[in-house]
């Protein structure tokens, strides 16, 4: 009865808190909140000051005037900006948490699997200084195989690859438990990186990050295919040669070799954890799969890749993006069932 209450009193939050982007799932409500991990701050004679969060910092990126810098407080799924993170983390829950209670929310926070104990410690106080009444963390495979519907409680071997904004989370699940996890500092914002180097090198143009995003988005893809040629994207940036802006067009193909050595190190990882496992595992594995979840699993023709790699079905889980967030609520929805998740 006293639990109900507590329940009535507080809207429990769950937080996605990733490298590129922040979503917020509300109990009893689902996801409320989709924004970037991006804060605009003042910075004058030492001081910091807060201009904006999420969608309107980002599109600052790139175009600050010299005192203005558009910051993403997480690098590689951790905390790079303790100030700033907490900052951004208690103007999400503001947004989303209703005045009218009389208690603070209880907070569930995803942390990538090689996450540091400070790491993690950091992402907990950060929370709980943003108002949380009780922080509960959780890895991120984990909620990402719950999100996807997987059997994680069953005594059956599972396995996910959750391509971030800053990790590639490889895990296989069993029993309620990770069996074997691994996580690599590759992510989305590492093809966005290799894109910006590629044209670099390659044009002699400069482009920012949101251009990198956006022509990946466009026409990326992991591998080459009979139309990827045909498939072209004009981009603008400046050009290194005499600093005049321009405009050059791309094919599929400068894309696929720009994106070379991220795939490749995703498909080490893969290959790694599929050599790790117990062999009843790998049984269960080979039957069902392996399912990617993620923005980076929207890559095209990745889950063809690492098919053709591993000899293993790929399954690109439906709301692939969302498969944190929402593996997140179903945990907050039964706090008992966490309770033996917590990381």
């Amino acid at each position: 009865m006293f639990g109900r209450l507590l329940g009535y009193l507080s809207s429990d939050i769950g937080i996605d808190l990733g490298t590129a982007n922040t979503l917020v799932y509300v109990k009893g409500k689902g996801i409320v909140l989709s924004e970037p991990s991006v804060v605009a701050v003042l910075k004058k004679g030492g001081r910091q000051q807060i201009l904006s969060v999420g969608e309107e910092a980002k599109r600052m990126l790139g175009r600050t005037p010299g005192d203005v810098h558009a910051i993403r407080p997480l690098k590689d799924g951790v905390i790079a900006d303790f100030e700033i993170a907490e900052a951004m983390i208690k103007y999400f829950i503001k947004k989303v948490h209703r005045r009218k209670n009389f208690l603070a929310p209880q907070i569930v926070i995803c942390v990538p699997s090689g996450a540091t104990p400070v790491e993690r410690r950091a992402i907990k106080d950060a929370a709980e200084s943003a108002g949380g009444r009780r922080v509960y963390l959780i890895e991120e495979p984990m909620a990402a195989a719950i999100g996807a519907n997987l059997p994680v409680t069953e005594p059956i071997g599972c396995m996910v690859v959750d391509i971030g904004g800053g990790t590639t989370e490889v895990a296989v699940l069993s029993l309620g438990g990770i069996v074997y996890a691994t996580s690599v500092r590759v992510g989305g914002d590492k093809m966005d990186e290799s894109i910006i180097q590629y044209v670099r090198r390659q044009f002699n143009l400069l482009i920012g990050e949101s251009t990198a995003e956006k022509i990946k988005k466009e026409a990326g893809s992991a591998v080459m295919t009979p139309d990827s040629k045909k498939m072209t994207v004009n981009i603008k940036g400046r050009s290194l040669t005499d600093g005049i802006p321009k405009e050059i067009q791309l094919n599929q193909c400068h894309l696929v070799e720009a994106l070379t050595d991220v795939v490749s190190s995703i498909v080490s990882a893969v290959k790694s954890a599929l050599e790790s496992v117990p062999p009843e595992l790998s049984a269960d594995i080979v039957e069902h799969g392996i399912t990617m979840t993620g923005g980076g699993a929207l890559l095209r023709n990745l889950d063809y890749v690492l098919q053709q790699a591993t000899s293993v079905p790929i399954h690109v889980a439906e709301n692939a993006l969302q498969c944190v967030s929402i593996g997140t609520g179903r945990c907050l929805e039964e706090i008992e069932f966490l309770r033996n998740l917590e990381a």
